[in-house]
């Protein structure tokens, strides 16, 4: 059982509370049908998720044998057998589409859509540099449409591009690690790592973090925003975001700790604090 979980990734559902923001930003996220959509979906999407980490594994059992902490996984350990992995993964996906079949159609394109985009990633695109991390960064935005559609809510182009911008940032983090990883070892942990190097990701990143804290900031001063949500005290909450952010920028380059965005989240405490800050703050001025 415990092979089970850790080969399931439960750990990576975080990624996938990115599904209630839709419900978040337009204040209905204590209307309680409309929650328990947004967690049938959740659930849906994160056992399909799960069927992908699945595939993922198996695609890369050598290269994770190689990984110094990716080679303890069990499909790469050998502590479950692909056979029984495959038959695992196969009954998550099937569960997760019949569950979010319930739901809408539309969700059910978005959710299908995710996994056909990472069956080809798992065989082919995560070998080809930049288009490997634009495909991480469409599975964010394939969890807020999921979010949307299930509930009917009109996506503003903001929470789109912000989704998409962040998890670009937090995409070239994860292939910054994997490259030091290489350098550090000389142990070749991805085939993609030959179309990057140190300066190009550290400066794509810089630029990232920089554009993900001007967007937020003209979100939160839009004229369409305020009228919207009937306060102009959105700013305040630039305060969590750039913290959050300099505070990964600092895991980043200083503590070179960047492999896993849902690890270094649910370990560390200012990043959290700034989470919850912005949270609590955005929660006052859109339901108050």
């Amino acid at each position: 059982m415990r092979n089970i979980i850790l080969l399931i990734r439960p750990r990576q559902y975080i990624k996938n509370l990115f599904i209630f923001l839709p419900l978040f930003f337009v204040g209905q996220i204590t209307n309680p049908e409309l929650l328990l959509n947004a967690f049938i979906a959740f659930v849906a999407f994160s056992i399909s998720a799960s069927a992908i980490y699945i595939l993922n594994d198996f695609c890369d059992i050598e290269e994770d044998r190689q990984h110094p902490e990716k080679k303890s996984r069990p499909l790469a350990s050998g502590s479950i057998s692909s056979k029984t992995a495959l038959f695992l993964m196969g009954v998550l996906a099937i569960s997760g589409i019949s569950l979010i079949t319930a739901l809408s159609f539309e969700s059910l394109v978005a959710l299908s859509g995710y996994i056909l985009l990472n069956i080809a990633y798992s065989y082919y695109l995560k070998h080809i540099a930049i288009l490997d991390v634009t495909i991480i960064s469409i599975g964010f935005l394939l969890r807020i449409f999921v979010g949307a559609f299930v509930n009917g809510i009109q996506l503003s182009m903001w929470i789109v591009m912000m989704t998409f911008l962040l998890a670009l940032f937090l995409a070239f983090a994860k292939r910054r690690d994997d490259l030091l990883i290489y350098l550090n070892t000389g142990k070749n942990v991805r085939k993609v790592i030959s179309g990057y190097n140190i300066d190009m990701l550290n400066a794509s990143m810089s630029i990232l973090a920089a554009v993900v804290i001007v967007s937020y900031i003209m979100w939160t001063v839009s004229i369409d925003v305020i009228t919207r949500v009937g306060s102009n005290k959105l700013y305040a909450t630039t305060f969590f975001v750039i913290l959050g952010i300099l505070r990964y920028l600092q895991v980043i380059f200083i503590d070179e700790k960047s492999g896993s965005p849902s690890e270094v989240l649910l370990s560390d405490r200012l990043i959290q604090f700034s989470v919850l800050g912005w949270l609590a703050f955005l929660g006052i001025v859109l339901y108050t």
